[in-house]
């Protein structure tokens, strides 16, 4: 059974950092794509960040490009995103997601490209 759990979201204030972490089980970590999301109320759920397998490549979206930085850990089985000079624009449920293989540069961002998700953890900035 695939597990993936998000942790590190928080309250912040702008201009702070925060740094996600999710853990995953279940899966062969690193035959998968993982990605980032974020979803805030009333909006649909937004690609933000995607690796590839291996670590070799990354793509982000604009909004965060230059600010979040997303990583893995084989051995810890651990995808991370690192978010620096947050702000309340941030403010979203934030999920993990993994789709087996190599990521597309021009599907990624949609949710239904990929397989398994983490159940969210909340990041809030405050202005």
């Amino acid at each position: 059974q695939v597990q993936m759990v998000e942790s590190g979201g928080g309250l912040v204030q702008t201009g702070g950092s925060l740094r996600l972490s999710c853990t995953v089980s279940g899966l062969t970590f690193d035959d998968y794509a993982m990605a980032w999301f974020r979803q805030a109320p009333g909006k649909e759920r937004e690609g933000i960040s995607v690796i590839s397998r291996g670590a070799i490549a990354t793509d982000s979206s604009d909004s965060v490009k230059g600010r979040f930085t997303i990583s893995r850990d084989k051995a810890k089985n651990t995808l991370f995103l690192q978010m620096n000079n947050l702000k309340p624009d941030d403010t979203a449920m934030y999920y993990c997601a993994a789709r087996a293989g190599a990521y597309q540069s021009n599907s990624w961002r949609y949710p239904q490209y990929f397989s398994y998700w983490g159940q969210g953890t909340q990041v809030t900035v405050s202005s």
